[in-house]
């Protein structure tokens, strides 16, 4: 049997990324931009589903857990919700092969027709790449796991701003969910 394969892209914004975003990662989100850059076009050129899964929040929401949790990040209306970097640039030029998809909780299937449009394609993997490796990617991931996707994690493309749940996230998508995480072969 043929995988079908999509791209899902989990939240890598401007608040996530950049030096100076409201709940960043930093350099090592910095580090991961390339290869997340060439991963979406190789899936854009091989006609494959692309996702931008694009946290999203209001400021001052009594009602959702964050708000407890985290200064406020990725505010509808704000730069912080912009993709970051040349991610950016690869949207505006291709933004007709990319699926943009607000998501307000850490699992970019909570809340979201997420899993519809995967069934309606007949997908049954997915890469996952972004940020935060041990918070929104592993939720995702945790959900896919549990709705019968197969799980592609690429570990060059992930990253958080804590090394250690990074680390422990890795070790629980091979470990406890059965995903292949995968890195790019340096040549040479």
């Amino acid at each position: 049997m043929t995988m079908k394969e999509a791209l899902i892209v989990i939240d890598y914004t401007y608040d996530f990324v950049a030096d100076d975003g409201k709940l960043t990662c930093g350099k090592p989100g910095q580090e991961i931009e390339q290869r997340i850059i060439e991963l979406t076009q190789s899936f854009i050129a091989a006609g494959k589903f692309v996702v931008m899964a694009v946290d999203g929040h209001h400021e001052n929401d009594p009602y959702h857990p964050e708000s407890k949790l985290f200064p406020p990040h990725n505010l509808f209306g704000t730069k912080g919700r912009e993709l970051y970097g040349g991610l950016a640039d690869v949207y505006r030029k291709s933004a007709d092969a990319i699926y943009w998809m607000d998501k307000t909780r850490y699992s970019a299937f909570a809340g979201t027709d997420l899993e519809l449009r995967l069934r309606a394609r007949q997908i049954d993997t997915l890469h996952l790449v972004g940020v935060c490796t041990d918070i929104c990617v592993l939720h995702t991931a945790v959900d896919a796991y549990n709705k019968g996707f197969s799980i592609v994690v690429h570990k060059d493309a992930v990253q958080s701003f804590n090394p250690a749940g990074h680390e422990w996230a890795l070790g629980h998508f091979a470990g406890s969910l059965g995903a292949a995480v995968v890195e790019k072969e340096i040549e040479g």
